[in-house]
């Protein structure tokens, strides 16, 4: 799968249709960075010595990741940790989607309470929210890369999987062109691990989403985690990384800057 997305594809029954009303996680919790029942652990209860060697993969991000208008384990981070299993990967998924969420809640929630929580590996599914709202895009980017920071800062070692969007087309060019491009030319200038689009064969197609048109359906997540799957099963499987002298994981941790932003109009009213 290329890093930059070959296509924007036809939307006509999504995203389209429900502008500027609805946004990707309507009815859900608003962002205010605080820790919220919908960040809990997928997994297993990690009581047992043996789960106790198990690393944990993170996944934050919107509505799409929390299984909006599904039971959490109909949810692709759910469907995940069933592949790691039968994989027979000691893995365990923790689901940190808030529904409602823009990029400046995402980044509040890791600077005030997610980055105290233990991870090995950290997928970033934001900013669909602020694509469905119009936000400015230069806020939206510099959120995410206030997130990469905070974690190549906090956790030098861990993993990033950044999870790429595409924009709904009838936003412009202009905007869906600076849009599609944040994800690939974020995933690059940071050295991260790069699913070009999370919504890959799902978006736009009525049989997979829920009535909303927006929202995958329980077929529509599976679609979802066999797209993450192909892309975070080589990095699951990647030794633990060894620290350096310093505590920073090598090439890993370069390519961060210092920059991260929040915007007001940026985080979601739910």
């Amino acid at each position: 799968m290329s890093i930059v997305p070959p296509f924007v594809p036809r939307m006509r029954p999504w995203w389209a249709l429900v502008l500027p009303f609805l946004i990707f996680g309507c009815g859900g919790a608003e962002s205010n960075g605080q820790p919220s029942d919908s960040a809990a652990r997928t997994g297993a209860d990690t009581e047992s010595s043996s789960d106790a060697n198990r690393r944990i993969v993170m996944f934050l991000g919107t509505s799409l990741t929390d299984g909006y208008g599904l039971e959490r384990e109909d949810a692709y981070p759910a469907l995940i940790q069933q592949k790691i299993d039968s994989a027979g990967l000691p893995w365990e998924v923790v689901n940190a989607g808030l529904s409602g969420e823009k990029s400046a809640g995402a980044l509040q929630r890791v600077r005030s309470w997610l980055i105290k929580q233990p991870f090995d590996v950290l997928v970033i599914e934001t900013g669909a929210n602020d694509m469905l709202t119009g936000a400015n895009l230069d806020t939206m980017r510099v959120n995410i890369q206030g997130i990469i920071d905070t974690v190549r800062a906090a956790r030098p070692d861990a993993r990033i999987v950044l999870a790429g969007m595409l924009a709904a087309p009838n936003l412009g060019p202009n905007y869906v062109r600076q849009f599609n491009g944040t994800y690939p030319e974020l995933a690059r200038e940071n050295g991260l691990t790069f699913i070009p689009f999370i919504l890959e064969g799902v978006a736009a197609q009525p049989t997979l989403n829920l009535a909303d048109g927006i929202h995958p359906n329980e077929r529509g997540h599976q679609l979802v985690a066999a797209t993450v799957w192909k892309t975070l099963q080589p990095v699951l499987r990647e030794p633990a990384a060894a620290p350096t002298r310093d505590g920073a994981a090598g090439a890993g941790a370069a390519g961060s800057t210092e920059t991260s932003a929040v915007s007001a109009d940026s985080v979601s009213g739910g």
